[in-house]
C-alpha cells in the first residue's frame, strides 16, 4: 500500500511537472483529449436532457393509456396516408360501446378539438385550442384545476355552456383576476367559466394545457359538426392490467363495432405512448454513434500526443531511471510510474473538457427555456474514457523505459 501511494504520488509529480516545464507542447497534446472528451460527452449530455425531457412529456400522456384513433402514429418509414385517410372517424358512438363492452378498462372519453379565436371584453386569443371532452375526462388526462371546479356529470350529459381555461388564457383574458363565473366567447357564444387549469409551462414538443380550452362535448357538438373531424378516444386500463391485454380486447371490441368480417383489415388505429418512445430511442442511437465517431478522432490524436510527451518523458528521465533500477527498482515499479503518468496527464485534458461542458450547461440552462444536465454517469464516463486513453497511449513508453539496462540508462542519461 505505500509503494502504491509513492508511485501515484511520484507519477502525479512528474506529470504536474510535464505541465509546467513544458506548457506548450503539453497543451497541445492535451488538447486531442479535452476536444475528445467534450465531444463525446455534450452529445449524451445533450441527448439525456432531451431525453429526460421527452420522457416528462410522454409520461403526462399516460403510460397506461391507449388512444383509439383514425390515423396511426408514426415515427420515419413509409406512411401510407392514402389507406388511412379512407377510414371513417372515431365518434361518440363508438367511445360509448367501448365504455358499455370493456372489461378491462378502468375509465374512457372522447376528445376532439378545433383551434378559435377566444375572446373576453376587448381582450382576446387567437389559434387557442378547444377541446370537447366527456365526462371521464379528467380521469385519462393528466391535469389539475388552480381554481374552480371540472364538470359535474349532469352538466356533461345536458350539454350546458360551461368552459374549464388554461392558466395563460385566464391570465391573459382576465388580468383583473378571478375569472371563475366570468363568461369567455367562444364560437361567438358566451360560455361561464367554471374552472383555472394549473400552470404547467410548455413540454418539449411544444404542448401545454396553459393554453386550452375544456367544453363538454355534448355543448361542443351543438356548435361544430363532430362527424367528420379528426377524433380521439383515450381508454386507460384498470391497475394490473397491461397495455397489450387492454390492447386485445379493444382490437375485438372495435372490430365488432365496425362489423368487421374476420378477414377485413382494421380500419382504425389503436395508439400507446411507447411508439414515441422507440421512435426516439432508434434516433438518439444514430446520433450517439455519430457523436462517438466525431469525438473518437479527437480521442485518437489525443492519444497519439499523450503518448508522444511520454516518450519524451523517457527520453528525459533515462538518467534517472538508471539511478533507480541501479538501487533495486523492480520493472512493475518503472512501468506503473510511467503508466500513472499516463494517465494522470490524460485525465488532466478529460477534466479540462468536462469543465468546459459544465460551464456551458450553466450557460444555456440559465439563458434559454432548454435545460441542459450534466449527469454523473456522463462525469464518470468522460473520467473513465480519459483514463482509458492514457492508459493505451502510456503503455509502449512504459514498458520501453521498464525494460532498459541500468548502465547503459546511467551513460545515455550522461
Amino acid at each position: 500500500m505505500i509503494l502504491l501511494f509513492r508511485l501515484i504520488r511520484e507519477s502525479f509529480i512528474f506529470a504536474f511537472q510535464a505541465v509546467i516545464v513544458n506548457k506548450i507542447r503539453t497543451v497541445l497534446s492535451l488538447l486531442g483529449i479535452t476536444i475528445g472528451i467534450f465531444c463525446v460527452i455534450s452529445v449524451f449530455t445533450v441527448f439525456d436532457s432531451m431525453e429526460n425531457a421527452i420522457r416528462k412529456s410522454i409520461a403526462s400522456l399516460g403510460s397506461n393509456v391507449l388512444y383509439i384513433q383514425k390515423w396511426p402514429w408514426a415515427m420515419g418509414g413509409d406512411y401510407p396516408w392514402w389507406k388511412y385517410w379512407q377510414r371513417p372517424e372515431t365518434s361518440l358512438t363508438d367511445m360509448r360501446e367501448v365504455e358499455k363492452r370493456s372489461t378491462l378498462a378502468d375509465a374512457s372519453a372522447y376528445m376532439v378539438q378545433v383551434n378559435k379565436t377566444v375572446k373576453y371584453r376587448s381582450n382576446y386569443m387567437e389559434n387557442i385550442a378547444v377541446l370537447g371532452v366527456t365526462q371521464d375526462f379528467d380521469k385519462v388526462w393528466k391535469f389539475e384545476l388552480a381554481d374552480g371546479r371540472y364538470f359535474s356529470p349532469t352538466e356533461s350529459a345536458s350539454g350546458k355552456n360551461i368552459a374549464v381555461i388554461g392558466h395563460e388564457i385566464a391570465v391573459n383574458l382576465y388580468p383583473e383576476g378571478d375569472p371563475i363565473g366570468k363568461k369567455i366567447k367562444i364560437f361567438g357564444r358566451n360560455i361561464e367559466v367554471i374552472g383555472v387549469l394549473t400552470k404547467e409551462g410548455e413540454d418539449f414538443f411544444g404542448n401545454s394545457n396553459d393554453k386550452v380550452i375544456f367544453l363538454p362535448v355534448n355543448y361542443f357538438k351543438s356548435l361544430v359538426d363532430i362527424r367528420d373531424m379528426d377524433a380521439t378516444i383515450i381508454v386507460k386500463a384498470q391497475p394490473g392490467i397491461s397495455n397489450d391485454e387492454l390492447r386485445d380486447e379493444l382490437t375485438g371490441i372495435m372490430r365488432s363495432i365496425r362489423k368487421l368480417k374476420p378477414s377485413a383489415e382494421e380500419n382504425f388505429s389503436i395508439n400507446e405512448t411507447d411508439i414515441i418512445t422507440k421512435g426516439f430511442n432508434s434516433l438518439f442511437s444514430v446520433i450517439a454513434t455519430v457523436g462517438w465517431i466525431i469525438g473518437g478522432f479527437s480521442l485518437l490524436v489525443g492519444g497519439f500526443g499523450i503518448a508522444n510527451i511520454m516518450f519524451v518523458s523517457v527520453r528525459e528521465r533515462t538518467n534517472i531511471i538508471g539511478i533507480q533500477k541501479a538501487l533495486g527498482a523492480k520493472k512493475f515499479f518503472i512501468l506503473f510510474q510511467f503508466l500513472f503518468e499516463a494517465i494522470f496527464l490524460s485525465l488532466i485534458g478529460g477534466i479540462l473538457g468536462l469543465l468546459i461542458i459544465l460551464i456551458l450547461t450553466v450557460i444555456i440552462s440559465n439563458t434559454t427555456s432548454f435545460h441542459l444536465i450534466l449527469t454523473q454517469s456522463n462525469i464518470l464516463l468522460g473520467i473513465g474514457v480519459a483514463a482509458l486513453i492514457g492508459l493505451i497511449a502510456g503503455i509502449v513508453p512504459a514498458y520501453s523505459a521498464s525494460k532498459l539496462d541500468p548502465v547503459e540508462a546511467m551513460r545515455i542519461g550522461n
